[in-house]
């Protein structure tokens, strides 16, 4: 890390935030009130307090807002976030971790990586927070709504994060790629789970988007003009293979993405207004 951090002062709610991802609940890596100050620890902090039983948060909370002031100690404390060493007993939950503190760092921004395993915080376009929220079509399902199967709809979470990431860095290629990748996630898992007879002899794992998109059409769990967009999508999917963008002849830009995004999000919305009722 070098000497001079290139983080800001960070605001008050960022700090809350932090404090909550730090401290885990049953949905991101838990910490022991006596594991937060050994975190603290581990991330590089001198002097911390022993655990005195507070609540966890607000004990955690405390100690972020005494060193507010002096951003190079904060930064080691969103280095540790997502330094792999940190979870070697639960090593699958680091990339939710990374997730969860990027959604409020964007807006100071910056974000956490770690390629190789090497955590860094790089600078991001604040402005470019959370794309599709506030679009026409404004996102209201959730996965955790549409899929039963909680391990999916947390890949399937984290897939949609890492397209905000792409979006927030300008990989508008990428984003979108992975806005089709996020797409055929959630359609080949709501068919299996609502009625996988739709496939016929068709393997989950071998049908292609195009096929979930006429079924899901087809069963009446999205609306035709969804439907049509949905194709176009999917053909900016294909740019995953070079070849397919060099026969199109088009390089997708921030506005192609722009028009990508309330897609996925009009999918989402129709697959949650057309989920069966329990019974």
């Amino acid at each position: 890390m070098t000497p001079h951090s290139s983080l800001g002062v960070l605001d008050a709610n960022t700090l809350e935030e932090l404090a909550r991802v730090i401290c885990g609940d049953e949905h991101l890596y838990y910490r022991k009130g006596y594991e937060i100050a050994r975190f603290l620890e581990h991330a590089g902090w001198q002097r911390v307090p022993e655990y005195d039983g507070e609540y966890r948060r607000e004990w955690a909370l405390a100690r972020l807002t005494e060193r507010r002031e002096d951003p190079t100690e904060l930064e080691r404390v969103l280095l540790r976030l997502a330094d792999p060493r940190e979870y070697l007993d639960e090593p699958e939950q680091l990339p939710a971790v990374i997730s969860a503190a990027n959604a409020f760092l964007i807006h100071e921004g910056v974000r956490l990586e770690n390629p190789g395993g090497r955590p860094r915080l790089v600078a991001c376009d604040p402005s470019l927070a959370h794309p599709g929220s506030h679009g026409p079509v404004e996102l209201r399902a959730t996965m955790t709504d549409l899929i039963t199967d909680q391990n999916m709809a947390g890949l399937l979470q984290h897939r949609l994060d890492e397209a905000r990431t792409c979006y927030a860095n300008g990989a508008h290629v990428a984003a979108i790629i992975m806005l089709g990748s996020l797409l055929e996630g959630v359609l080949v898992h709501v068919v299996h789970e609502r009625d996988a007879s739709l496939l016929g002899p068709t393997s989950p794992d071998r049908v292609s988007l195009d096929t979930l998109i006429k079924t899901c059409h087809d069963a009446g769990w999205i609306g035709a003009d969804v439907e049509r967009f949905c194709h176009e999508l999917r053909k900016y999917r294909n740019f995953v293979h070079p070849r397919a963008e060099i026969r199109e002849a088009h390089a997708p830009d921030r506005d192609t993405l722009d028009m990508c995004w309330p897609v996925v999000n009009a999918v989402l919305n129709d697959l949650a207004d057309s989920q069966p009722k329990a019974a």
